[in-house]
């Protein structure tokens, strides 16, 4: 399918990658994994043809069809969730206007024997017979069916993209990508936005999908459950292996350890014959022999070890002065977006050097009272923040509000104050932006420098209280690893977001759970929450919320509404019915004037009947979209 052979790529003289070969086929569902910068995205953009290599090929099937889910996405405003999502079907689109100007010309023209007339009706008819065949009765089904799945309601589709969030238009964007009939699919941090649900349907549909799938991930539960191979992009190599992550990792670790251990054993055969050698070399007699070992030795093949990348970033969170033993106390906080109440009467109180963790679903208010707190959202309800309180605050859209013009250096110049200024060159090393990395545009880095760069300029503020929401994403699993330590270290206070157990293990003390507009606290880590919830991971308790929160399924009907749904269901099924023979009867029509015109139309009243037929048809889909709709009123 796809044959990638000795490709390489440089950026400002130094080599991302160089001579790397491997092969994409049916079935595959690659895990692209490695630190941030490594060249991961890079990778997906090449393979996607966004991007030219420095050298190498890359072989493909003819026609073969790419999509790419870029984490920097462009929106056309102005167009609603399901006229964005139809984007998807340019084929499609392309038929239905073809069709709609030769129904026009059908209509406005009245000489029915003409030989033009008759090429009209078999143009007609050719192109809807191929509309059928590309799904172009089932599209708009379709379309409904993946964006419900990536967590969108019904009500949600005619709204206008430009309300959304940028999480939201990246699942359209998911959507349009999965609506299309591609045969790779790369896709790049595809979980970022997505809430439990939404990745649990996303894993079930990439495991069922018959071509090639590559996938840049740091989810490791989500690259366990899709994955079927894991290459590793690492010091401009690649590792690759059949394994998904988890068992790739202790693969590449024991072939490791056999390599360490096989060259530890070819060291000393290679010492031991370099000592006879120079044994040798005394004696004339036994020159011959030296010279046959010293060419023996020259042929030895040298066990190499796989190099690992162990560079990481330092990560320490200062505090900057003590405030009071109270830093924050809220009290009946509300907040609503519009007629979505999302908090109702809230309160909590927080103190000094507490670490909380705020955990739920998405859409419950995490992120609202993480704004809340830190004053970024108006609210009903009294805040009070406490003496000599300083916040911190990481936003879960950190590095989206980094200037892509600007250079990392001067991106810290500009947000340090003369104080700091002088410290910027050594904060970017201990976030491994040394040397030249300091003079890359920020428009070129990976989510995952970016990430770094936005904890980077956070240092440059003066905080005792760190609120910091979904800090992971984007993060490798090194870099992940290096926060957590720092933030086990901060002698402050904490408050995180975050729906990541392993993350949140060791770190919290306190637990707040979100759900149905209110807050329940659990004097526990993340551990105790989980086993009080009787679950063993967030996943469980995020998707049980939702099943739990379907009343409708288990709700009784009375007998008169029970009567109700039995008379729609009746009525639905014979209008289905009724549909089915009318397109039937339709359909050969459409034949019989394609082959043989004249006759067909020779017929008495022919057009008026033909015309009756499709008003007829017309007037059952309304009455079919009528019964649907009340229905789902019973559903």
């Amino acid at each position: 399918m796809l044959n990638i052979h000795n490709l390489s790529i440089s950026f400002q003289g130094e080599y991302l990658f160089e001579d790397i070969t491997f092969k994409l086929g049916n079935g595959d569902r690659v895990g692209l994994i490695g630190k941030n910068g490594a060249g991961k995205s890079t990778m997906l953009k090449i393979l996607s043809k966004e991007l030219e290599p420095d050298s190498g090929q890359i072989a493909a099937d003819k026609e073969l069809k790419i999509g790419f889910l870029k984490q920097d996405i462009d929106f056309v405003f102005g167009r609603t969730v399901l006229e964005e999502s139809y984007e998807a079907f340019t084929e499609i689109k392309a038929l239905e206007a073809k069709m709609e100007t030769i129904n026009q010309q059908l209509a406005e023209r009245t000489d029915y024997e003409s030989e033009s007339y008759n090429q009209l009706m078999i143009d007609l008819n050719e192109v809807q017979h191929q509309y059928e065949i590309i799904g172009g009765y089932n599209y708009q089904g379709d379309t409904e069916k993946i964006l419900q799945g990536l967590g969108f309601k019904r009500e949600d589709f005619n709204k206008l993209t430009d309300t959304f969030s940028g999480g939201w238009r990246m699942r359209i964007e998911l959507a349009k990508l999965l609506l299309q009939n591609n045969d790779v699919l790369l896709l790049d941090e595809p979980t970022n936005h997505l809430d439990i649900e939404s990745i649990i349907w996303l894993e079930g549909f990439l495991k069922s999908y018959t071509g090639a799938v590559a996938i840049v991930s740091h989810d490791k539960m989500f690259l366990d459950n899709v994955t079927n191979r894991t290459i590793e992009i690492s010091l401009g190599r690649i590792y690759d292996y059949p394994k998904p992550y988890t068992k790739y990792l202790v693969l590449r670790e024991e072939i490791r350890t056999q390599q360490l251990a096989s060259q530890k054993n070819q060291q000393k055969q290679i010492e031991q014959t370099e000592k006879l050698i120079e044994k040798f070399r005394a004696k004339a007699s036994k020159a011959t022999m030296a010279q046959s070992l010293i060419k023996k030795l020259d042929k030895i093949d040298r066990i190499e070890v796989d190099e690992d990348d162990n560079s990481v970033m330092t990560l320490n969170f200062p505090v900057s002065i003590t405030p009071g033993k109270v830093v924050v106390e809220a009290n009946n906080i509300s907040k609503s977006y519009g007629e979505k109440q999302v908090l109702s009467s809230v309160s909590l109180m927080i103190e000094r050097d507490a670490k909380t963790a705020f955990v739920g679903q998405n859409g419950q208010g995490k992120s609202t009272l993480a704004k809340i707190l830190v004053g970024d959202l108006e609210h009903k309800g009294n805040l009070k923040l406490g003496h000599n309180v300083q916040i911190g605050y990481f936003a879960q859209n950190q590095a989206e509000y980094l200037d892509g013009n600007k250079t990392v250096l001067d991106t810290m110049i500009d947000a340090a104050n003369e104080t700091n200024r002088s410290k910027v060159r050594d904060i970017l090393g201990s976030f491994l932006f040394r040397g030249e990395e300091a003079e890359k545009y920020v428009r070129v880095l990976s989510g995952g420098e970016r990430n770094r760069l936005a904890l980077a300029k956070l240092m440059l503020q003066p905080f005792n209280v760190l609120i910091m929401d979904e800090p992971t994403n984007h993060l490798d699993i090194k870099s992940k690893n290096v926060l957590k330590e720092a933030l086990q270290r901060f002698e402050g206070t904490l408050i995180l977001v975050s729906h990541d157990r392993d993350f949140l293990q060791g770190l919290t003390s306190t637990v707040y759970e979100f759900k149905d507009e209110k807050l329940k606290k659990y004097l526990g880590d993340i551990d105790y929450y989980l086993e009080k919830r009787k679950v063993d991971s967030l996943r469980e308790v995020e998707k049980r919320t939702v099943v739990k929160e379907q009343p409708k399924e288990t709700k009784k009907q009375s007998y008169e509404e029970q009567k109700k749904l039995k008379s729609l269901n009746n009525k639905l099924s014979n209008t289905e019915s009724k549909i089915n023979q009318l397109e039937k009867e339709i359909k050969e029509i459409d034949v019989e004037l394609a082959t043989n015109y004249d006759e067909t139309v020779a017929k008495p009243d022919f057009f008026d009947k033909y015309q009756a037929k499709k008003d007829e048809l017309a007037r059952l889909m309304d009455t079919w979209e009528t019964i649907t709709i009340e229905l789902e009123e019973y559903a």
